[in-house]
């Protein structure tokens, strides 16, 4: 993969940035988190050479001055909301999130739940979490929130909300998930805050957009992929403009809100720190840019990825036909269509040849390898024993699993497990070739290629089974499955 970040540059940068913001106040900033904390995997695909813990490792680096507040919605919470990537609900990545914390070194003061009304299932979670010894604050829906800023900022608004207390200069506010509550939860928090005499700061770290490179770079673009199902709209800060004569990215949330913050900060403060939603910022991502072709690459392939996302839900009804429409109008905008992912056609081209479903994979030099559906296995499986042969000099002809070892597998998916879908799975065929590695040179040189095919290209035919999805997450293989259905499955493809 070429590294287009240059991701020491950043966890610098980015550390020492926010430590200036703090200075700029009464030494206590809030500030709030965007995007995912420590398992940041957009930014690391299209910025190559992004860790996915960078925000974790910077925050690290700040660690004798930080505390972190987790925010969930009672909302949320209430209707057993997912993360998609991890498959958990919201109050479990909570706990998750708090441990992952703790065990980085990282204080984690407490736990906000918000949009708080009575709802039941809220109050059973703040009673889990007292009993884990997890301070919980609560704070409340408010008539006319966001624009009624004289009721807001007030004893019968934030006045209502609890009063967090925080010990450090920096306090981080992240969440789950988009949604939650975590700028309301800063704005409530800077009115306590002043009601005590302190002159608390906010700031907003989001990594996307990126407010100092073009509104139409693909890295822009693959944000608003990212968020299509939220229908954010990247564009030009017109307060920023106006204010300073220079031209910076955000987005609509931010700068349709930004008129009502103002005046928020305004009732508080008495007067606003900040001229324009880009000053709110404090994200250095764009000056750590070293490849910038590297990165719009990247940056197109995730927005296909995307693209290919939006379709697979679209076929089982969990997204609307505008998030499909929205998707493709940004390829456009990108110059790019699923051509541009050369792995789609090998696949296609490929199914074409056995008429049956199959794989590509696109090796790190260039190499492509395929995978076709046998009696023995499935494409992805067959896709990734080709790639580890491939990689290993193993010739193709030369069985890394003897089939008399796969026979067995398969009766006993079958036979006693009540499989009606003889064919190994990526899972399966990797605990056979785990089992032949004891025995077999080349099974075990075939397995030790496996860290090569992370950051590799793959597309499927046809949809896959979810162990096979996860499989290919699991080994950081970047692939994307046509939306359609296996012909005369005898298994539905979503499960």
């Amino acid at each position: 993969m070429k590294i287009g970040f240059d991701n020491d540059k950043y966890l610098q940068m980015q550390s020492q940035h926010i430590r200036e913001r703090i200075d700029q106040f009464d030494n206590k900033l809030y500030l709030e988190f965007g995007g995912k904390l420590f398992d940041d995997f957009h930014a690391s695909r299209v910025l190559p050479g992004f860790q996915p813990d960078s925000k974790l490792r910077m925050l690290k680096q700040l660690s004798e001055q930080a505390e972190i507040i987790i925010v969930i919605s009672a909302e949320d919470i209430d209707k057993n909301k997912m993360r998609g990537d991890l498959g958990i609900t919201y109050d479990m990545d909570v706990l998750r999130l708090r441990s992952a914390f703790q065990e980085q070194g990282l204080f984690t003061s407490s736990v906000v739940i918000t949009k708080y009304s009575g709802q039941e299932s809220a109050r059973l979670f703040q009673i889990r979490l007292e009993k884990l010894g997890i301070p919980v604050y609560r704070h409340y829906l408010i008539p006319g929130y966001p624009t009624n800023v004289p009721s807001i900022v007030s004893e019968d608004g934030y006045g209502k909300n609890d009063y967090i207390r925080t010990s450090k200069p920096l306090v981080v506010v992240t969440a789950p998930g988009p949604g939650s509550g975590k700028m309301a939860v800063c704005l409530s928090q800077l009115y306590h805050e002043h009601q005590r005499g302190v002159c608390a700061g906010y700031a907003k770290f989001e990594t996307f957009p990126i407010w100092n490179i073009p509104l139409k770079h693909p890295v822009n673009l693959a944000y608003e992929a990212a968020t299509a199902d939220l229908n954010d709209i990247n564009m030009i800060d017109p307060f920023h403009l106006e204010a300073y004569g220079k031209t910076t990215v955000n987005y609509n949330r931010d700068v349709e809100i930004f008129p009502v913050l103002n005046a928020m900060f305004q009732r508080i403060y008495g007067e606003s720190p900040y001229k324009s939603p880009t000053d709110m910022g404090v994200n250095m991502a764009g000056n750590c840019i070293c490849d910038d072709e590297a990165c719009k690459e990247a940056s197109c392939q995730e927005i296909i990825r995307r693209y290919y996302d939006s379709l697979r839900r679209q076929l089982f009804g969990e997204c609307p036909d505008s998030e499909v429409f929205k998707v493709e109008m940004l390829m456009n905008q990108a110059g790019i269509t699923i051509h541009n992912r050369s792995v789609v056609d090998a696949a296609l081209s490929r199914e074409a040849e056995t008429n049956a479903p199959a794989a590509a994979l696109l090796l790190d030099d260039g190499r492509m390898v395929t995978g076709k559906t046998s009696k023995l296995l499935g494409a992805c499986a067959s896709l990734l024993l080709n790639a580890l042969k491939e990689l290993a000099g193993i010739d193709h002809e030369v069985h890394v699993i003897s089939p008399s070892a796969i026979e067995p597998i398969q009766a006993l998916k079958t036979r006693y497990l009540g499989s009606k879908n003889p064919r190994l799975h990526t899972d399966e065929v990797l605990i056979a070739l785990s089992v032949s590695a004891a025995t077999d040179p080349n099974a075990s040189l075939a397995l030790q290629q496996l860290p090569k095919l992370k950051g590799c290209q793959a597309h499927t035919s046809v949809m896959v089974g979810s162990v096979d999805m996860k499989q290919f997450r699991k080994l950081g293989i970047q692939a994307t499955f046509e939306a359609v259905q296996e012909r005369k499955s005898l298994y539905p493809a979503k499960n």
